[in-house]
């Protein structure tokens, strides 16, 4: 399916904003879509919803989630993704509060083919989804859902397998939602896109910040002269400007994900055919010969490049627009995730009208 391009231009909206400044991401939000979010809002004073984040490892999922709740207030939506919940229950486990607390859940709403006892074997095999029956998924979404406050829910990680999608069509009800609204949100980005997101990711190791060398530059960069090779300088207080370093198979991109990535596009195009539920079109690249038609300059995401002084030593850091090409071929502009939330924010704003 061709995702449609939604326009981030607005009428009267001149300013040039930094859309890594949190302050003023704030503003741009309320200049491009603040009567969306006053609609999103409204509703969340006595309603809720449950949105289904659909797309491919690295997509982004939690990233726009977590923008739009920045955006429209974090105190009456959640994002729960299911393998943060099979992970912080794993570590719970070790608690015996906590355990006699899930064991009690369980036994009232564990409906399965495994006693209470043999589920924790399987969460503490450290299998994870894999070994953890759709029966048990949903029952650990309701046990993480009912220690929350009421409040919207973004579902990042289910369905994970083909086999999950029934479950997540009744998944509302199943979690005792009242009659309030669920849709779906499809991301669409090419490979190429999430290949280099990858290839050229790095990590502070001291307080485990993500970076990105080619993506989203620090403020400070230094040259191994005996690497040949430039790397980023971590900007967090306390950090002292460390050195950041890539995580172990990182630069061999998207192979070891590919066959995962396959499973996803297959989850994906089957809920794309599924009718009866209101949907969601993120999309994250537009062609380079068409971009400034829909959205401005700045929300276009760049690419950085690294020249060193050989006598001086001093580094010029180069920004240009990311060009990639599509899974159609086609040279295309990523944009920034603020701009992308620009129009999550818009489409949800319609699906609960």
């Amino acid at each position: 399916m061709d995702f449609p391009i939604h326009k981030t231009k607005t009428a009267g909206v001149t300013q040039r904003f930094n859309l890594n400044d949190p302050a003023d991401r704030r503003v741009y939000f309320d200049a491009k879509c603040g009567e969306a979010i006053a609609k999103i809002r409204k509703h969340l004073s006595d309603q809720t919803f449950v949105g289904y984040l659909i797309g491919k490892k690295n997509s982004g999922k939690g990233t726009y989630s977590k923008l739009f709740m920045e955006a429209v207030g974090a105190e009456h939506i959640g994002h729960v993704a299911v393998g943060d919940i099979v992970r912080d229950i794993h570590d719970s486990l070790a608690n015996p509060a906590r355990k006699q607390e899930l064991s009690d859940f369980l036994n009232k709403n564990y409906r399965g083919f495994h006693t209470v006892e043999e589920t924790f074997d399987l969460i503490e095999g450290r299998s994870q989804e894999k070994l953890i029956s759709s029966e048990l998924i949903v029952a650990l979404l309701k046990y993480e859902i009912s220690r929350r406050p009421r409040q919207a829910v973004f579902i990042d990680g289910f369905p994970r397998g083909l086999d999950q999608i029934s479950y997540a069509l009744h998944l509302r009800d199943l979690i005792g939602y009242r009659n309030d609204p669920d849709f779906l949100v499809f991301i669409s980005l090419p490979h190429a896109i999430i290949d280099e997101r990858i290839k050229y990711r790095v990590i502070c190791p001291i307080c485990k910040t993500p970076r990105n060398t080619r993506l989203l530059a620090t403020k400070e960069v230094g040259y191994d002269a005996e690497q040949k090779e430039f790397y980023l300088k971590c900007n967090a207080t306390g950090c002292n400007g460390a050195r950041m370093v890539p995580k172990e198979g990182d630069r061999l991109g998207i192979e070891p994900i590919r066959a995962r990535l396959e499973v996803d596009g297959q989850i994906f195009d089957r809920l794309l055919e599924l009718q009866g539920l209101p949907k969601v079109y993120l999309r994250n690249a537009l062609p380079a010969d068409r971009a400034l038609e829909y959205v401005d300059d700045y929300e276009i995401t760049p690419a950085y490049a690294y020249e060193i002084n050989e006598s001086t030593g001093q580094i010029t850091v180069k920004e240009e627009p990311w060009v990639v090409k599509d899974d159609e071929g086609v040279p295309s502009y990523s944009l920034l995730p603020p701009a992308v939330v620009v129009s999550f924010i818009r489409q949800v704003a319609e699906v609960l009208e």
